[in-house]
């Protein structure tokens, strides 16, 4: 009787993952030397859930999150991001420098991401949306869970006087998958107080309960600053600020850092862009605003890595999505030489 052909799923020995390392190591190096011509790498992340989800299957869960903490500190120096931003402009930048950063401030950043990082020894930024402490829920999360928890097979859209929503069928996991992606996609860039309203109407449509819990408490910011963390603001109902008039948006990122700063107890430096994207999330109106309320960094989602002639205001950010080391590696080595 034949034997059936068994592929080997043995870890390459030691030696060789030491030379991989070494290897990736040295390019990184020469792409993000120290000194003047450093560069930093940030890295943006939302959600660490306690386990797979299969609805967003790509999601990020406490497994991966600590494989890519592991990656991070074999391969990169991570430093606190005022650290860091200080260090960019003196041209004292370590090689391979690095940051973590979180958006939002859901409470498994608090409950998953904290030990993960504090096992590691790796410091973050977590960038606050003040608005949703306390159980709040973000619009996009309204969404997400509504389509996700409904009995209903199919949804009649058009309630929500969106423009190009209509009936979706939401009889798989795919489908729903893909439901959820059209709504956010359609009102995404809707002024707030009307996403809002669209959001509320979905709900009522899916006729679910929702969760009230997706958020951190206030205590739980106060935890992550005790542990070490820095704080930011994020807004304080994650609006899209190009669609807003500079007192409003000036309102909005002054109202969370007010908020924060109460919270906390001291000064809060440090900005997220919601969304993001240079020109089409914020405009330069948005980042004079930031300029005059004096924060020492704002960060952004567009890609690329930060040299010291990079406008503080504006620093990119980029998170590989790859599952193996060395495919992570060389897509941070990648974004190192995009300008």
């Amino acid at each position: 009787m034949a034997r059936a052909v068994r592929t080997s799923t043995k870890r390459p020995p030691p030696s060789d993952l030491r030379m991989l390392n070494l290897a990736l190591k040295t390019a990184l190096s020469l792409a993000s030397p120290a000194g003047a011509r450093g560069r930093l790498s940030v890295l943006i992340f939302h959600r660490v859930l306690p386990g797979p989800d299969a609805l967003f299957p790509n999601e990020i869960d406490t497994a991966q999150f600590d494989r890519i903490c592991s990656w991070l500190k074999a391969l990169f120096t991570v430093l606190p991001l005022d650290e860091a931003v200080h260090r960019l402009g003196a041209g004292s930048l370590p090689a391979r420098a690095a940051c973590i950063t979180f958006d939002d401030g859901y409470a498994d950043n608090r409950q998953q991401a904290l030990p993960i990082l504090q096992r590691h020894q790796l410091p973050a930024t977590f960038y606050i949306a003040t608005g949703f402490l306390n159980g709040g829920r973000m619009w996009n999360d309204t969404v997400i869970e509504s389509i996700r928890r409904t009995s209903a097979l199919t949804l009649d859209l058009r309630a929500l006087q969106v423009d190009g929503l209509a009936s979706i069928a939401l009889g798989s996991v795919a489908q729903r998958r893909s439901a959820i992606g059209s709504v956010i996609r359609a009102i995404k860039h809707l002024r707030p107080d009307i996403r809002l309203q669209a959001t509320q109407r979905l709900a009522e449509l899916a006729a679910v309960a929702l969760p009230n819990d997706l958020m951190m408490a206030t205590e739980q910011v106060r935890e992550l600053h005790s542990a070490g963390m820095l704080i930011g603001a994020h807004t304080v109902t994650h609006p899209i600020l190009a669609t807003l008039t500079a007192d409003e948006a000036r309102e909005e990122i002054v109202r969370s850092r007010h908020a924060l700063e109460d919270m906390l107890g001291q000064r809060v430096g440090h900005f997220a862009y919601p969304n993001g994207q240079p020109g089409h999330d914020y405009s330069d109106e948005t980042v004079r605003v930031v300029r005059e309320l004096g924060f020492d960094s704002a960060v952004s989602t567009h890609w690329g890595a930060s040299r010291a002639s990079s406008d503080r205001l504006q620093l990119p950010r980029f998170t590989p999505w790859d599952r193996t080391p060395t495919r992570f590696a060389l897509r941070l080595l990648r974004n190192l030489w995009l300008r």
